[in-house]
């Protein structure tokens, strides 16, 4: 790693980060502000570590706009744009980039293999197609399957069911995005935006199965309109543009859940409510707890904004996605702070 930085090697752009302890940034190995001291670097696998450990995003190279490093983003965009190509071995050794390493870096950064990760990319572009009325035949044969049985059965094993039972079907997309309080995975249906979180192994392991349980539906990469649209509004959102989302949302629950939810939507820009307030809007007086651990389930974190609860004191209380990242949400709110 300090070789890399040394060189400003931009192929481990994405791999790890360097944080300055002289002046409290982190950047990317390839950033070109002048070469740190290696005695005043920490390194860091992640920039959820790096902004958990204090350090701030450079201006420079903005390390959180690049989450993917230059062979990614190229591996990326030719399995979007090109779905029929299989990029077995050899073919990604002909790109220059080594099979084991592709492999490495999909299951760490989004939880499957390579081979997997195209696969399900394949399979939510013909899932889409077909619910829009498009013969089989020609779904078949523009995503790179020779024969029905083999797209029958890679189509089943990732929905359920065949292909000609899904047109009142729907699936989840997911697709991940950087933000400068860490990467975060987008979740939405056909019709709505239902997931929002943030990459914490323990945190999106324990969200994905309250969806998996709450849709009944496969969870494949990809995106769709709700996905895009976000996106931006996100960003503008960051940057302090934005206060208040417009896209439609899904957040199935029990009862007092999606109570809690909906009043959640209601707590304005720039302000607070306490557990107990809440609690007493809901018609639960005395159910603080409930309304806490409801608030903690909410699946779709920053447009249903659970980080505007606060204790009754005013102490920040809880937060699944880290209380720092709740005070920096909040201090972007209230003018204080500039992520963007």
């Amino acid at each position: 790693m300090e070789k890399a930085l040394l060189a400003k090697d931009t192929s481990y752009d994405g791999i790890f980060y360097a944080a300055i302890t002289s002046t409290g940034i982190f950047c990317r190995p390839s950033c070109t502000a002048k070469k740190p001291l290696l005695k005043n670097v920490q390194f860091f696998p992640s920039t959820n570590e790096a902004l958990k450990s204090g350090f701030r995003p450079c201006l420079r190279c903005r390390p959180m706009d690049h989450g993917h490093p230059d062979w990614v983003s190229r591996l990326l965009k030719k399995i979007e744009t090109h779905p029929d190509e299989k990029l077995y071995d050899g073919r990604l050794r002909a790109m220059g980039i080594r099979p084991e390493k592709a492999r490495r870096y999909f299951i760490k950064h989004f939880g499957m293999t390579f081979q997997a990760y195209a696969r399900a990319l394949r399979m939510n572009a013909s899932f889409r197609k077909i619910r829009k009325g498009n013969k089989l035949d020609d779904v078949i044969l523009g995503h790179g399957y020779d024969s029905h049985s083999g797209f029958r059965d890679a189509f089943v094993k990732i929905f359920g069911q065949p292909p000609g039972k899904i047109h009142a079907s729907d699936c989840i997309t997911i697709s991940w995005i950087n933000t400068p309080i860490g990467a975060m995975v987008i979740g939405a249906t056909t019709d709505a935006v239902c997931f929002l979180e943030y990459t914490d192994p323990k945190r999106l392991e324990e969200q994905s199965e309250a969806l998996k349980k709450r849709f009944h539906c496969a969870i494949v990469p990809g995106t769709n309109e709700w996905i895009e649209k976000l996106n931006i509004q996100l960003a503008e959102y960051f940057r302090g543009e934005r206060k208040n989302f417009d896209v439609p949302l899904i957040y199935p629950g029990t009862p007092f859940e999606e109570k809690v939810w909906s009043e959640l939507l209601k707590i304005p820009y720039g302000e607070t409510r306490s557990y107990e307030a809440l609690a007493n809007i809901v018609g639960s007086p005395l159910g603080q707890r409930a309304v806490g651990r409801a608030n903690g389930l909410n699946r779709i974190a920053i447009v249903i904004p659970c980080h505007r609860v606060v204790n009754k004191n005013g102490n920040l209380g809880g937060y699944g996605g880290g209380l720092w990242r709740k005070q920096r949400l909040l201090e972007l709110e209230n003018g204080k702070l500039r992520l963007l």
